[in-house]
């Protein structure tokens, strides 16, 4: 439920009180005593849905312009006579069949001038936005050297990257361009400070305590060094849910715990690969840093469209639609660039999984005491080209190194080099 004040200029009353008996909403006029140029306020109880409309009533008898109007949350309304009227509503809507504007993209809807400020307090990089940023990419960065997928998601919960996000994609479509700036610069900052803050940590634990690591090693840095096209989906999820969460009023902070999901290991990647000089993991990382930030705001972007939200003002909408159509175009254009690389370490990967499964085919058929296969890979910028193989036996007449490896060249193609360990077990 809305509770909507308003303060009626000197000259508006009775065109306001006609409006709102158009519209059949229960209302209280009461007289304005600060002296200055209003005659009355005007308080209106109505649920979320009625929202728009009455703004819109009561912005066409000039209200917005000479004065201004206030929508407050109501926690409940103690009245029969209120729950009969919204009762009779519903059942109203639910019987209009011709109602072509009623589409299921507009239930559970918070009105746009509420999903405006909403986006607007989330936008600003605040020192509060800074500091939590700053301790997540931290903690997200020990996280990643410790291989802790526990650590890793407990930064993601400090995180505050949603609100920037979907700031913009609210500023795009309602034709906001001051809030699309503001959400684009704080989600850049945030990224900046988040790239920042993980080099120099990584930086400090390489200069005392680590100075030798090998980065790709460690599962939980490999899976952003070598992402694949499953974290675009990713991506667009988050995207989505973000913004259904706060077009609904919903308690955006869990959904904002996916939103970091694709956006702050990531960045803490990024810091380990500067840290540590390494451009495997920097530039991988990097790229699905950008994949998944214009993912988001791509699905952000849309997910606001079709929950049919426009500009205030009518002449504004041809150019909200041009303008939101051109920077999905963008958007998509990039993705499009950037999922190349992502398509590309995703056959790789397809590509070595096959050969693991081929060259343990052919080890299997060697050899009845075959214990384990190790594979060694030569990581390049984007993918992981198998390097040597290792063969684990317990046999006395183990098979010939030689004679595996051109059984695996002629299997798979690749000329790698093969070790053949026999590990006798003997049982005293």
């Amino acid at each position: 439920m809305r509770l909507i004040q308003t303060l009626v200029p000197e000259g508006k009353r009775e065109q306001v009180i006609d409006a709102l008996d158009d519209a059949d909403v229960d209302y209280a006029m009461t007289d304005e005593t600060s002296r200055r140029e209003y005659s009355d306020i005007a308080y209106i109880p109505t649920d979320v849905d009625s929202v728009e409309g009455l703004l819109e009533e009561l912005r066409s008898v000039g209200v917005e312009r000479d004065g201004y109007m206030i929508v407050s949350d109501v926690e409940t309304i103690v009245s029969d006579d209120f729950d009969e009227r919204m009762a009779q509503k519903e059942d109203d809507e639910a019987d209009d069949e011709d109602d072509e504007e009623a589409t299921p993209a507009d239930d559970e809807r918070i009105p746009q001038e509420e999903l405006q400020t909403k986006a607007q307090n989330l936008s600003r990089s605040t020192r509060n936005y800074i500091a939590l940023t700053l301790i997540s990419a931290i903690v997200a960065t020990a996280g990643l050297l410790q291989d802790s997928a526990a650590v890793v998601v407990g930064s993601m919960v400090i995180a505050p990257l949603i609100g920037p996000a979907m700031a913009s994609c609210v500023g795009t479509v309602i034709s906001d361009d001051a809030l699309f700036r503001e959400g684009i610069r704080s989600q850049l900052i945030g990224l900046i400070v988040a790239i920042i803050s993980a080099t120099l940590f990584a930086a400090g634990y390489r200069a005392t305590l680590a100075p030798d690591i090998e980065l790709l090693l460690i599962q939980q840095v490999a899976e952003r060094a070598h992402p694949g096209l499953l974290s675009l989906a990713i991506a667009l999820g988050a995207g989505t849910a973000g913004a259904l969460s706060l077009t609904s009023g919903a308690d955006e902070a869990l959904v904002g715990v996916m939103i970091a999901v694709a956006l702050m290991p990531p960045a803490a990647a990024v810091g380990l690969g500067i840290a540590y000089v390494d451009p495997t993991l920097a530039v991988g990382a990097g790229v699905l840093v950008l994949v998944n930030l214009l993912s988001i705001n791509v699905a952000g972007v849309a997910t606001v469209w079709l929950r049919r939200y426009k500009p205030t003002h009518w002449y504004d909408a041809r150019e909200a639609r041009r303008l939101t159509g051109r920077r999905l175009l963008l958007f998509g254009l990039a993705i499009l660039v950037l999922t190349s690389f992502l398509a590309t370490s995703s056959l790789a990967a397809r590509e070595n999984a096959q050969f693991e499964r081929t060259v343990e085919r052919v080890a299997e058929t060697s050899t009845d005491n075959l214990l384990s296969v190790d594979f060694e890979y030569e990581a390049t910028l984007l993918t992981q080209q198998p390097h040597s193989v290792t063969i684990h036996v317990a046999a006395d007449e183990p098979p010939s190194a030689v004679e595996l490896r051109e059984r695996i060249r002629k299997r798979t193609g690749a000329d790698v080099p093969v070790r053949v360990v026999n590990e006798r077990i003997t049982v005293a």
